[in-house]
């Protein structure tokens, strides 16, 4: 028995057959061809582009009518690359000038492009996953092969592969595609989105792995934890079916709470909200019982087009999700990407650390048309419902000052148009950032609510990155540095009156629930697919348990020894969690 430990980007349980898809790709049959077979090459590879143009389209159209029209722009994203006239000049001048063959040609622009992408920071190198997509689509068309495995399944299997593009996860049959493992990937791709749009098991980053199984042996993903288990032994095979058996369970009970309050077992009423990316995503919100939307974020609008979006179409997407929640809060933070990220503006000079320079609230403040513009479209949408403005990354005081500034020149122009709500747009701000953190007494007057993004407070507090494999085990949530900045947050919110939220990953682990209402939170935000979890280990446990639990984490000096401790009182608290 072998275990690879990977990143969990689409939780759930499952055991079955492996289907090894190998990483080699498609062998290139020719190099070259004769001077007199050019010009019916260069037809054959145009038809081929046209012929994957179209299939790209099929499977943008199938993905836009099963999950909406957002997780179909993934899509357009590759119909763009391949109407990009620089790139298909290249690959055809290499036909025609050097007399490459079409698949040669192909295989070394695309490659060359994908190569560039791996060597670039933080979510660039996800980009390289989709040239290879569509590298591999007009392989399988000028080579007439594609990867039969995927086509010709009878029976229940896990698919495990060096990599998966989005295109052939959205392929995936349910019925038998019980989950995939790939050795890279990470939680931003847009292969992990697609599996989370479709809720397919799923766990990514293992690194190398493949050598060490064959096709047809057993294998089981725990897609809650990160792991993949090559040839379970009995005893381990045992406990898994044991997990798939409760968790059926445990989903029908979960079900069951989706109308309840969050509130503990002595009484305390619980405010549990949810984070999402898209707009469709705010129905699961509230069919699940959330008490409104507590981070909208708005940054697929920005990646999904070369253009920056228009008012209307923040507008339209900001209005989905209010209509939806029927009179429940909606949280929208503006948009939190690097200049690196927007294609309509100019390349930033700097890129030795992205994570580090111009981006989120900063980039907006540089770029105030494009600012000014979601903002109107958040301010008309407020109108509809009950929104909430939240700005991110927010570091100095000037910042918040200057967002604010322009949040109140935009409100002054709505309202001499005639547009807008009749009440002033509540104004927020992320704590994530450990210098907002550390004066929260200074930054909390200046705001109605506050939001804790504990991902980024983490990684920037340890200075790990936690998409690094190379430091993951220095990530924690739990570390004494972290517990103490979101202990003094909490507590200079509670001193000014000020509503505060947590709306990072840590909201959704269980362990870490009773911690946080331990330091005194009353509102939750977590993903829409642990609401009920969380709400269920609400309504087993009692303030006073929390608080004595807070108080002993808060006296340790090792986050690891936070993160054991935390989940030993889980299971004495709340018995065995989902996960």
């Amino acid at each position: 028995m072998e275990k690879f430990q990977g990143i969990a980007v689409s939780p759930g349980v499952a055991l079955g057959e492996a289907l090894v898809l190998d990483n080699q790709g498609f062998r290139i049959p020719r190099r070259f061809v004769q001077h007199d077979a050019v010009e019916q090459e260069v037809q054959r590879l145009h038809q081929a582009i046209q012929a994957t143009r179209q299939q790209i389209a099929r499977n943008r159209d199938a993905i836009n009518q099963q999950l909406g029209p957002h997780y179909g722009a993934i899509f357009d994203a590759h119909l763009q690359m391949l109407q990009d006239e620089k790139l298909l000049r290249e690959i055809e001048q290499l036909v025609r000038r050097r007399h490459f063959s079409p698949e040669y040609a192909v295989s070394r622009v695309l490659r060359r492009y994908a190569r560039v992408f791996e060597q670039l920071p933080g979510p660039f190198a996800e980009k390289a996953t989709d040239i290879f997509d569509i590298q591999r689509r007009l392989l399988r068309e000028l080579l007439g092969r594609d990867r039969q495995e995927l086509g010709h399944l009878t029976s229940p299997v896990l698919v495990l592969a060096h990599s998966l593009t989005p295109s052939e996860v959205a392929g995936f049959d349910p019925q038998y595609v019980k989950g995939f493992v790939t050795e890279v990937g990470g939680p931003g791709s847009h292969t992990a989105i697609v599996a989370q749009g479709l809720e397919i098991p799923a766990v990514v980053g293992t690194g190398p792995f493949l050598t060490a199984v064959s096709g047809g042996e057993e294998v089981i993903l725990d897609a809650d934890q990160g792991w993949v288990i090559l040839d379970p032994d009995e005893a381990t095979r045992q406990e898994y079916q044991q997990r798939i058996r409760r968790r059926e369970r445990w989903l029908v009970e979960l079900r069951s709470l989706d109308q309840q309050e969050a509130r503990t077992a002595d009484g305390v009423r619980i405010e549990l909200m949810g984070n999402i990316e898209l707009p469709q995503e705010a129905e699961h919100c509230r069919r699940r019982g959330a008490d409104g939307i507590g981070l909208y974020r708005t940054e697929f609008l920005y990646l999904q087009s070369p253009t920056p979006p228009s008012e209307e179409e923040h507008y339209q997407a900001y209005a989905q999700v209010v209509q939806a929640m029927q009179g429940r809060v909606v949280v929208i933070r503006t948009f939190d990407l690097g200049a690196d990220k927007l294609r309509h503006l100019p390349e930033p000079e700097e890129q030795a650390n992205p994570f580090l320079g111009l981006r989120s609230l900063r980039l907006a403040l540089r770029h105030t048309e494009m600012f000014r513009t979601q903002l109107r479209a958040i301010v008309r949408a407020a109108a509809l419902g009950p929104v909430r403005v939240l700005f991110p990354f927010v570091s100095t005081l000037r910042e918040l000052r200057q967002a604010k500034t322009v949040l109140a020149d935009v409100v002054e122009d709505l309202q001499e148009q005639g547009q807008g709500p009749p009440e002033p747009v509540p104004v927020g701000m992320m704590i994530e950032i450990p210098s907002a953190a550390i004066l929260a007494d200074l930054f909390v007057p200046e705001v109605d609510f506050v939001s804790i993004g504990t991902n980024d407070l983490t990684q920037y507090t340890l200075a790990a990155d936690r998409g690094n494999r190379e430091v993951s085990s220095l990530y924690n949530p739990c570390d004494p540095a972290v517990l103490r900045l979101l202990k003094n947050t909490i507590e200079q919110a509670d001193r000014h009156g000020k509503p505060v939220n947590v709306c990072g990953q840590v909201g959704s682990m269980p362990e870490c629930v009773i911690l946080l209402l331990g330091l005194g939170l009353r509102r939750l935000s977590v993903a829409p697919g642990a609401i009920a979890q969380v709400k269920r280990i609400c309504r087993r446990v009692t303030l006073p348990q929390c608080q004595q639990v807070a108080q002993r984490a808060l006296g340790m000096d090792d986050g690891r020894t936070v993160q054991l401790f935390l989940r030993q009182e889980i299971k004495q608290l709340d018995g065995e969690t989902l996960v």
